[in-house]
């Protein structure tokens, strides 16, 4: 399938230039990326696809972020490199004086010296000594030179993939639109009540209020959640690639804590459930943009605020994995995606979600649920 060829080529430039990590992250988004595509051939109904295709983005993400991390230490390389040749202009310039100079003459008589044959041995063993340090120069030389070209013909071959990359995943996002549309019903752990929602959304004046009064909207209730995460607490996987911007209760610029984190991700990065549960509410809430609240146990409660479109309807049971939005600003994305800048950097990480954790409606340090160590 074209999606493996191309995550194929992610992996070269990557594994060629990069550090190793990026070079294992890139094979692993590939391996990724060929099981998708086997579960993509071989889906019979629309919520196969929409796993299938949950994973073929996560896969591109991957790749496209190792190569995006090796394209830019490429560029790196290249400064370096062309540093170095600009600050050694004038050794280079008198070393290739003299071999002009030596090259241009064939007459034997110029190995003759003025001084006689005394001077001439002098002369001659003076060359002979220079001579394998010109040679390790010239060689020093040429093979910066070449390595230079590589680096510059890397650098466009890896634009031109990611590029590519980045119109695949496009696609696959439109297709898993497509899916979800089309997706049969999940099965439902309880209906909420529209009315009593419509009256809690105009009344809730914090997240924390709209939180606390969410157990008030729910009707014909047929089972309850999961008494526990069965030790998974602490281990879950954050819902989407990112760096963490702000941790619980760091200030902002403005001296504003908040309990939960805030992560910045890429425009349309894809958010996932990290654990099986229920959907407690979808949908715009205060000034927060798109929200998805889970509930993962009995009294528990994930928020993630800031997407820009979101899947699913209150009550639905998802699995761990399952598709919740995607993040906004695609325009951004066409403009800022070709970046160099590192993974690191944030440079072209202008979406952020917010990760918030409610235990009997209090709040929790996410990174007691998640692996916060490591960016996702």
């Amino acid at each position: 399938m074209k999606w493996a060829a191309l995550i194929l080529g992610l992996v070269l430039p990557g594994a060629a230039m990069a550090q190793q990590d990026n070079a294992d992250r890139a094979r692993a988004a590939m391996e990724m990326l060929q099981a998708a595509s086997e579960q993509l051939d071989t889906a019979e109904t629309a919520r196969d696809r929409v796993r299938a295709l949950t994973r073929t983005i996560q896969a591109f993400e991957e790749g496209l972020a190792a190569l995006r991390s090796g394209l830019r230490q490429v560029a790196v390389r290249e400064a370096q490199l062309s540093a170095q040749l600009q600050a050694r202009d004038e050794e280079i310039a008198a070393l290739l004086a003299v071999l002009q100079r030596i090259g241009a003459q064939r007459s034997p008589v110029v190995f003759l010296h003025p001084g006689g044959p005394t001077g001439t041995a002098r002369a001659g063993m003076l060359l002979a000594e220079m001579t394998p340090a010109l040679n390790a120069r010239v060689s020093d030389l040429r093979r910066d030179l070449e390595d230079l070209q590589v680096l510059r013909a890397v650098q466009t071959d890896a634009t031109d993939q990611l590029a590519t990359g980045l119109n695949e995943v496009q696609a696959a996002r439109t297709a898993l639109n497509q899916a979800i549309a089309e997706r049969t019903t999940l099965p439902k752990r309880f209906t909420q009540d529209p009315v009593r929602e419509a009256i809690l959304l105009d009344t809730a004046q914090t997240l924390d209020s709209f939180a606390r009064g969410l157990s008030q909207v729910t009707a014909d209730q047929t089972a309850a959640a999961p008494e526990s995460l069965a030790g998974e607490k602490g281990d879950l996987p954050l819902p989407v690639q990112g760096v963490i911007l702000r941790r619980a209760g760091t200030a902002d610029a403005a001296g504003i804590t908040r309990p939960g984190i805030i992560m910045a991700t890429r425009p349309r990065a894809i958010v996932t459930s990290p654990v099986a549960a229920t959907i407690r509410y979808t949908g715009p809430l205060l000034d927060l943009g798109e929200v998805v609240i889970l509930e993962p146990q009995a009294d528990v409660l994930f928020i993630l605020a800031g997407l820009n479109v979101v899947y699913g309807t209150a009550g639905e049971v998802i699995d761990a994995g399952a598709p919740l939005g995607l993040m906004g600003d695609a325009a951004a994305e066409n403009r800022r995606e070709l970046s160099t800048d590192g993974d690191d950097t944030g440079v072209t990480r202008s979406e952020t979600l917010y990760i918030e954790v409610r235990h009997e409606n209090a709040p929790e340090d996410p990174s007691l649920w998640f692996r916060t160590d490591k960016d996702g």
